[in-house]
């Protein structure tokens, strides 16, 4: 018998998707529609215990029919990796493994700026605004994937063992 875990299947060209902005704190988390034309922010994970992030994300991939995530890469405007692409790179091979669906890791530069900008002409407290930026910057990252995905002949991101363009790790 081999020490190798299964291989995930190839990422899904049709069915629901889920984007997830990782946070050290909380995880914002958007869907879109079967046809993938339509992202809506749809809920905030605190990080807690890994059990019960667990139990949250796999009930989530049952209830909204999920067929593959989407989870934030951020990567610095050089293209190259950061301390914080290690933590998203982690987290996507747990949320793999955890829900056995496929994940992606895509470029989420700017997309916390993006959802603060949509949220800005909000009346919400400062209070209320930190409870859904997290979503509606997942909401954006699925928005920006969904985009990516009808203009080229390939799956937009990177696979969970994939570097981005530089190998180096800045800080």
């Amino acid at each position: 018998m081999s020490d190798e875990s299964p291989q995930p299947a190839p990422f899904p060209s049709q069915g629901r998707i889920a984007a997830v902005d990782y946070g050290t704190v909380r995880i914002g988390v958007a869907v879109c529609d079967p046809d993938r034309i339509i992202a809506s922010p749809l809920t905030v994970v605190p990080q807690g215990a890994a059990e019960q992030r667990g139990k949250a994300f796999c009930q989530l991939a049952a209830e909204e029919r999920i067929a593959g995530w989407i989870v934030g890469f951020p990567i610095h405007l050089s293209g190259t990796e950061s301390k914080k692409s290690i933590e998203a790179r982690k987290f996507a091979k747990w949320l793999q493994q955890t829900t056995d669906l496929p994940v992606r890791l895509f470029d989420e530069r700017f997309s916390t700026a993006a959802a603060d900008q949509r949220l800005a002409p909000s009346k919400l407290t400062n209070k209320g605004r930190k409870k859904r930026i997290d979503a509606v910057a997942a909401q954006v990252l699925l928005e920006s994937f969904i985009e990516s995905a009808r203009h080229r002949s390939d799956l937009p991101g990177l696979a969970l063992d994939e570097k981005a363009i530089g190998d180096a790790i800045e800080d």
